[in-house]
């Protein structure tokens, strides 16, 4: 999960799996595949960098798998 600050500036938690979109309209709107939608302070680059820096660290520890053998 993610941590976003909210406009009111509480802090959530999103499950990056269901962001279906984010937007800069110019705040940063996220939708959910739920439907419900997010705006929040960061951008949607800092987004963008949230949802890329957890994957990696959820997939670093995964074995390799070499498909060529």
């Amino acid at each position: 999960m993610i941590e976003v600050t909210k406009f009111d500036g509480t802090k959530t938690l999103i499950n990056q799996d269901l962001i279906e979109l984010v937007e800069s309209t110019p705040d940063t709107v996220i939708t959910l595949t739920t439907g419900r939608k997010i705006i929040t302070k960061e951008s949607r680059q800092d987004i963008d960098n949230l949802v890329k820096s957890y994957r990696k660290e959820i997939y670093a520890d995964l074995p390799f798998f070499d498909r060529s053998k």
